[in-house]
């Protein structure tokens, strides 16, 4: 293991057990804080790492530092926060409470608000943006797979934290855009919930055009709200935001001939929203599809297809029944019931 800097895992779930994984096998100084329940099936099965494209690592336990114990904060020179947003108040009084000011803390969560989060409790911080283009599945013992690609984006900063956040099997650049490419990956967070309430793998819902359709109608919605408050949107692919409703409703052939880089992730991937929608955990619906609603209020203007979605995955989450499986059809029935 190198003397590089002491790099702690707040909030070590999928993602963070992932990313935090492959940089512990990459020789950083690496400490995972995480309920006890993941530490519990780590300590018992260690840590397997795979992905789509066939990489695989694994680390017996006594390999990993875990902790469920925030005062492990004190010795950290760089805070990975990766709670969903709902959580991060919580971790920030932490890091204030335990860490040094000057410490850089890195937000690799959902969402767009959460650094002005941080911000607000950590006066002192060296605090940067960052997002995780890839989604990640847990699954069980101890295992995670990453289902598609990308490196990690983080905003730059006094201290270069790339080479620090680069090893084999993951890569992180430095981009000055960072805050248009939240709001990118933000509107591709859109589909998360739609994944959710299909029951259906990403893959196999984005080969269907009702579903496309259903997709780009709400990008369009949210792109707009965005629009109409001069908020700049970029994605890392070269797709400019407003012409990804159009790619959407293409027939299915021309579709996965246009989309082809767009596709390459795992047959079986699903959103993390579907994941936590099938565990029965709450979701993050509220910072994405709440958000662009309260946009929309606030501007005035109607957000009749985010308005379905989050009535709807209301309705799931009080089920708590796990993946709902609905069809397109049913989901466009009810935005116009809903604007009855």
């Amino acid at each position: 293991m190198s003397d590089g800097p002491r790099i702690v895992v707040a909030g070590a779930g999928a993602a963070g057990c992932f990313i935090g994984g492959l940089l512990a096998a990459g020789g950083r100084r690496v400490t995972l804080l995480a309920r006890p329940r993941i530490q519990a099936e780590i300590r018992t099965h260690g840590l397997t790492l795979t992905d789509f494209r066939g990489m695989a690592a694994y680390l017996p336990s006594d390999e990993l530092t875990l902790a469920g114990d925030p005062a492990c904060l004190r010795h950290a020179d760089i805070v990975l926060v990766t709670v969903k947003s709902r959580s991060t108040a919580a971790v920030a009084a932490q890091i204030a409470q335990h860490a040094e000011p000057g410490t850089q803390v890195v937000s690799l969560q959902n969402g767009v608000h959460n650094l002005a989060v941080l911000a607000d409790a950590l006066p002192g911080f060296d605090l940067r943006a960052g997002l995780v283009p890839f989604d990640v599945v847990a699954l069980g013992q101890g295992g995670y797979h990453r289902a598609s690609g990308g490196d990690l984006v983080i905003a730059p900063g006094p201290i270069d934290l790339t080479g620090a956040l680069t090893v084999p099997g993951l890569a992180a650049q430095a981009r000055q855009d960072i805050e248009a490419l939240q709001w990118g990956k933000f509107l591709f967070n859109q589909f998360d919930a739609l994944n959710a309430l299909s029951g259906l793998p990403l893959h196999k819902q984005l080969h269907d055009r009702d579903w496309r359709r259903l997709m780009a109608a709400q990008w369009a919605e949210a792109h707009a709200v965005l629009r109409a408050q001069d908020i700049v949107a970029k994605l890392t692919s070269t797709v400019p935001p407003r012409l990804m409703p159009a790619l959407l409703r293409l027939p299915t052939p021309l579709f996965t001939q246009v989309a082809a880089k767009m596709l390459e992730f795992d047959p079986q991937a699903r959103t993390s929203m579907a994941q936590d929608l099938a565990a029965r955990r709450p979701t993050e619906i509220g910072a994405l599809q709440g958000e662009v609603q309260r946009m929309g209020q606030a501007l005035g203007r109607a957000t009749p297809v985010t308005d379905m979605v989050l009535r709807v995955m209301g309705w799931a989450e009080l089920a708590g029944e796990g993946l709902p499986h609905l069809p397109a059809t049913a989901l466009r029935a009810e935005i116009t019931a809903g604007s009855r």
